[in-house]
């Protein structure tokens, strides 16, 4: 008889009811969970938590299948175990989730609604759907000692994290700093970088400007490109390879510099007047277009050409690359290694700031 009949013939709701009736019927999980109580040998298993936000989908029974598996290989073989299971009741999806159910528009509305009343809403929502998960998870053959659950909203749990922060800046290992972060325009927040590396990555073709920045004490320009102009608000400086041939070309919007390979993005007629590698270039300074704004003022009194042999490649763009420590993980990385400012264009909406309207 293939699988085809035996579907056929089965009706597999009951049969996991009658199932799951016997295991609790007989204490099938009681006696799993103490079978190896005088076992010398140990196993501890702490779950990773589920977030306890919405049932379960069937990616969570996959991984708990997994776990599940290797679990009871364990105890097959004579561990004494740790069968904790663990819910996560905290993070920016459970607030998202509670609200949509209360009508909620944007993080305003929270203050408004009282942030106390808000917490507790959060807390009654999370502590539900642990409730759902764990009846799930049982009729899953998902074996655990489901009366010793942890969750991270519990007293214990954040009394550690406090404690554990609280060592770290005994310590001296806390500081104030910044950061380039992925940021959330709707909930007004950083999100975890890797929520944006798991999908929101792709090869497109983007639309590009090209910007001519006067250098100083020259009747010269750099020639930059960017798929990115409302980062140029932020421009601090320019980045060349020292290591590309670079070359000064007159042409009829004057002379510009660029990369040699990267001649072709020029219109019109041109006449090359000099090639020069990009170490010639270091140390040019030059004018942005942006220079009255106050944090421009505030930030730095000019525009240095530097040095980022990693950064600039020649199959793209000028060869000349804008930067804007600002917006970008890179540009900030190499800003914190050779001293440049840092300073935003955006607000938590990603509206121009107001520090430079």
């Amino acid at each position: 008889m293939n699988f085809k009949e035996v579907s056929s013939k089965v009706n597999f709701p009951d049969l996991e009811k009658r199932i799951i009736g016997f295991w609790e019927e007989n204490k099938v999980l009681e006696k799993y969970l103490k079978k190896n109580e005088k076992s010398s040998k140990k196993f501890s298993f702490l779950d990773g938590p589920i977030t306890a936000n919405n049932p379960m989908g069937v990616h969570h029974a996959w991984g708990r299948t997994l776990k599940d598996f290797y679990q009871r290989y364990k105890s097959m073989k004579g561990f004494k175990e740790r069968f904790q299971n663990g819910f996560d009741n905290q993070g920016l999806w459970v607030e998202v989730e509670v609200e949509k159910k209360l009508g909620f528009k944007t993080k305003k509305d929270i203050e408004t609604f009282g942030i106390d009343k808000f917490v507790d809403k959060c807390k009654e929502h999370t502590l539900h759907f642990a409730k759902v998960q764990t009846e799930q998870s049982k009729r899953l053959g998902y074996f655990m000692d489901w009366e010793n659950s942890y969750y991270t909203l519990s007293d214990e749990n954040n009394y550690a994290i406090w404690h554990f922060l609280k060592t770290c800046h005994e310590k001296g290992w806390l500081y104030k700093g910044k950061d380039v972060v992925p940021w959330c325009p709707r909930c007004g927040t950083a999100i975890s970088q890797h929520e944006t590396l798991t999908g929101d990555y792709a090869e497109l073709t983007h639309k590009a400007v090209y910007l001519k920045y006067p250098v100083l004490g020259k009747k010269e320009y750099l020639l930059v490109w960017t798929t990115t102009p409302w980062t140029l608000l932020a421009n601090v400086a320019i980045a060349v390879n020292p290591e590309i041939t670079y070359v000064r070309v007159k042409t009829e919007d004057g002379i510009l510099i660029l990369a040699k390979t990267r001649i072709n993005v020029i219109k019109g007629d041109y006449q090359i007047l000099e090639e020069l590698p990009g170490s010639k270039l270091l140390g040019f300074k030059y004018t942005g277009p942006y220079d009255e704004l106050e944090i421009v003022k505030k930030s730095l009194t000019n525009h240095p050409v530097v040095s980022w042999k990693e950064g600039v490649i020649e199959t793209e763009g000028t060869g000349l690359v804008h930067m804007s420590p600002g917006s970008g993980p890179e540009d900030y990385d190499l800003a914190k290694e050779i001293g440049l400012p840092v300073f935003p264009v955006l607000d938590e909406g990603f509206r121009r700031s107001r520090a430079i309207s």
